[in-house]
């Protein structure tokens, strides 16, 4: 990676003065793997598995991989980091954990607390670094670096407990930031600090005409929540009347295709997309230039990564590994194989199933793309559609249609003694015809994935498709206490998150009637 450095006037530094001489990302992940041991090999964990004894090892990834299990959440959770949230130090990383970040879980109901150290924020701050790096690959302007940069987040003002702090990853990222950020940081923490997410969102809104904009880091649907109110409050035409210089969008966290439309409707002006991959339990992947929408692999920041390959060899029909599933580390990859993301990180996670599949193009660069979750694998009846065919035929449906699709979420239910695809899009279109989205929606499916194409010849009996407005989803939201800059609607619906989405639908349908 190149990275350059230089002031402009009093603008963000970029890098260091010199290039960073490149590294094989293999070799990076042997170092890492090495350098995490020795860190945790005094906690409870690294004595359970003998850490010592791994890096005696002639091989210590598979030293590794023999001794240390895989573990879902709830295996971790359980046995190692409940201890560390009553807070006993040096469970599965040295010392205390000063924060948890809470994550709902999109498959079900449960919340999850995933340990945050002082360690895993240095090495998300490490790849922040690197990220705004890249940005001169981008042919900015040179004075865009003195800018001001507005972050879409969840409220700072965490929940004390015990020795710790409890809240949204967005959150506890938005107290650490980075001190070279601070003096360009948006909105700031009298705006931050309020806890309603619609509060902060009109605090944004009233503040917006004061503000040079130059950068937004954010997922994507609630940074569209924030222009729409915008707008609306100032009676603007497009964002850039009141942002001019507005010229990036660092985004995550969901699938940026299908909302692409829609967005650049809000805008006066094109511009410029990041994607970035990051997670509670740490900062993966950025796309490092324009060239490709690829993902890069941050190898050297804090995390070693395996990958189970997702198939039905390793994982059930619920998305469940398999008692005797096999990980490999990068070296082994196939490029074109989907592979499920498994974790060992500087906060203490050991071989944890992220939950989310991706899929390499060049494993000696390390670029893949975000294909799915385990969980949010919709199969039935063999149809195997992840949420990359989901949202590809959603985009190319709406392409087509012009129907403004903002969100989207899908379930099976059953049809007589089989079994169908119920679909509810978000449109506040009212010339879109749900049986014409249906068909459309049908006919890319089969395009894109063979299986669903031979199970809608026999098993699969009926694709169907509910049109709601865009507020649906967000009120939807809301009623979960979801509505905030980290959480995203659910791709697949099933159990509790199904029953109670079903309910909220008959809720509204009783309320329009009566």
């Amino acid at each position: 990676m190149q990275f350059l450095g230089y002031f402009i006037k009093t603008g963000i530094r970029l890098g260091a003065t010199r290039p960073e001489p490149w590294r094989s990302p293999v070799a990076q992940q042997q170092k890492t793997l090495k350098r995490l041991l020795n860190e945790a090999a005094e906690t409870a964990f690294g004595q359970h598995y003998d850490f010592q004894k791994i890096l005696s090892s002639a091989d210590t990834v598979r030293a590794f991989q023999e001794r240390v299990p895989m573990h879902n959440y709830d295996e971790m959770y359980d046995k190692w980091w409940s201890r560390a949230q009553q807070d006993e130090p040096d469970v599965c990383w040295p010392g205390l954990v000063p924060w948890f970040a809470v994550s709902s879980g999109t498959s079900n109901a449960a919340t999850k607390y995933i340990p945050v150290t002082p360690d895993i924020i240095r090495s998300m701050k490490k790849v922040s670094r690197r990220l705004f790096c890249d940005m001169v690959h981008f042919n900015l302007p040179a004075d865009l670096f003195t800018k001001q940069m507005l972050m879409v987040g969840s409220c700072t003002n965490l929940n004390p407990e015990g020795n710790h702090w409890v809240g949204d990853m967005s959150g506890i990222i938005g107290l650490n930031r980075p001190f070279w950020l601070k003096k360009y940081y948006k909105p700031g923490r009298e705006i931050t600090t309020i806890p309603e997410w619609s509060d902060r969102i009109e605090r944004i809104a009233e503040e917006a005409p004061g503000w040079d904009i130059g950068f937004i880091v954010g997922n994507v649907a609630w940074v569209q929540l924030i222009f729409e109110r915008i707008l609306e409050k100032h009676q603007l035409k497009h964002i850039h009347e009141i942002w001019p210089n507005f010229s990036l969008l660092v985004h995550g966290g969901i699938f940026f295709e299908p909302y692409r439309q829609t967005f650049e409707q809000l805008l006066g002006q094109p511009v410029h997309y990041v994607d970035s991959y990051m997670a509670s339990e740490g900062f993966i992947a950025y796309q490092p230039g324009p060239q490709s929408r690829l993902l890069r692999l941050i190898t050297d920041a804090g995390i070693f990564y395996e990958f189970v390959p997702f198939n039905e060899q390793h994982f059930d029909e619920n998305g469940e590994l398999y008692p005797d599933a096999k990980a490999v580390s990068l070296n082994d990859v196939i490029p074109g194989q989907q592979y499920a993301l498994l974790l060992s990180t500087d906060a203490g996670a050991w071989r944890y199933l992220l939950g989310d599949t991706i899929q390499f193009e060049d494993v000696k660069q390390a670029t893949f793309k975000v294909t799915g979750r385990v969980k949010h694998y919709l199969s039935v009846v063999g149809e195997h559609l992840s949420v990359d065919n989901m949202n590809i035929a959603i985009q190319r449906t709406d392409q087509k249609l012009q129907a403004g699709v903002k969100e989207f979420t899908v379930s099976a239910v059953q049809n007589g003694s089989h079994w169908a695809h119920q679909w509810y899009v978000s449109t506040d279109n009212p010339n879109i015809q749900a049986s014409a989205f249906a068909a459309e929606l049908d006919a890319q499916l089969m395009e894109i994935n063979d299986d669903y194409r031979v199970e809608r010849r026999y098993a699969l009996r009926d694709i169907q498709v509910q049109l709601l407005p865009h507020s649906t989803f967000y009120n939807w939201m809301e009623s979960q206490g979801k509505l905030n800059g980290q959480a995203k609607v659910p791709r697949v619906l099933k159990g509790a998150v199904q029953d109670n989405w079903e309910q909220y639908l008959r809720t509204v349908a009783n309320h329009a009637t009566s």
